[in-house]
C-alpha cells in the first residue's frame, strides 16, 4: 500500500435554489492530476466499487473526487421515478458544475482532468468532456455510452471503456459507441468472466488497474 499523504475535505456545491450536492476530495502529496467520478444509476459518491477504484488511482499520486449527481430531494424523487438517472444532458450539466468548481480551486487549477463514469454516469461524463476541452482523459465502467448519443462525435479526449465479459447486452452497446467515438485514441476492454456490477473475484481489481494505466498515460505531466 502507497503510504502518500492524503489531504482530504468533503465539499458542498449548490444545485438548487434551496439545496447542495456534496462529494468527497481526496488529494496526495504531489497529485499529477484529478479524476472526477460520476456514479451510476440509482448510486451515490459512496458507491463501494468506484470507492476501490479511487484508492487505486490515489495511490498512483492522482487526486479523486466522488460527488453525487444528484442532491438529497432529488434523489428521493428519483427512487420513485427513476427519471433523473436517464437525464443525460441533466446530470452531464452537473458534471460541468463539479469541473467548474475545480477550476477554481487553488490546490486544483494546475491539475490535469479525467472523467471516470459508471453505468448512466458513464454517458454523462461523456457528454461534459465533449463540452469541456480541459477533460484530458475518460474511463468508462460497465457504462452506457451509447446515451452519450450524438456528443460521442465530439468527444475528443482519450477515451477506455471497459466492460465485462459477462454484461453481453452492455458490451453490444459499448461496441457500438466506440465506433461512433471521435477520439483518435479510444480502447475497449473486456474483462473476462465479469458482470455488470463486476463482483467476480478479480475482476474489480482489473478496472482498477487498467483505469489507472490510462489515467496515468494521459494525466501525468
Amino acid at each position: 500500500m502507497n503510504a502518500r499523504r492524503l489531504a482530504e475535505r468533503q465539499i458542498s456545491l449548490p444545485a438548487t435554489r434551496d439545496e447542495v450536492v456534496a462529494g468527497d476530495l481526496v488529494v496526495p502529496a504531489g497529485a499529477t492530476g484529478i479524476v472526477v467520478f460520476a456514479h451510476g444509476s440509482g448510486s451515490s459518491r459512496h458507491s463501494s466499487r468506484n470507492r476501490a477504484v479511487a484508492a487505486t488511482l490515489r495511490d498512483t499520486g492522482l487526486a479523486t473526487l466522488l460527488f453525487d449527481l444528484l442532491t438529497p430531494s432529488e434523489e428521493r424523487r428519483d427512487e420513485v421515478t427513476a427519471e433523473l438517472r436517464f437525464d443525460i444532458p441533466f446530470l452531464a450539466a452537473r458534471c460541468r458544475a463539479v469541473l467548474a468548481w475545480a477550476r477554481e480551486q487553488n490546490d486544483l487549477a494546475a491539475l490535469r482532468v479525467g472523467l471516470f463514469g459508471a453505468s448512466t454516469g458513464a454517458a454523462a461524463a461523456l457528454v461534459a468532456a465533449a463540452e469541456e476541452r480541459g477533460v484530458r482523459a475518460v474511463v468508462s465502467r460497465g457504462g452506457r455510452p451509447d446515451l452519450a448519443g450524438n456528443a460521442l462525435a465530439r468527444v475528443s479526449a482519450p477515451t477506455l471503456l471497459l466492460v465485462g465479459g459477462h454484461d453481453g447486452t452492455v458490451l453490444e452497446l459499448n461496441r457500438a459507441a466506440f465506433d461512433r467515438l471521435a477520439a483518435a485514441d479510444k480502447e475497449l476492454i473486456v474483462v473476462p468472466g465479469a458482470g455488470h456490477l463486476f463482483e467476480e473475484p478479480g475482476a474489480l481489481d482489473a478496472v482498477a488497474h487498467h483505469a489507472a494505466t490510462w489515467f496515468e498515460r494521459w494525466l501525468a505531466a
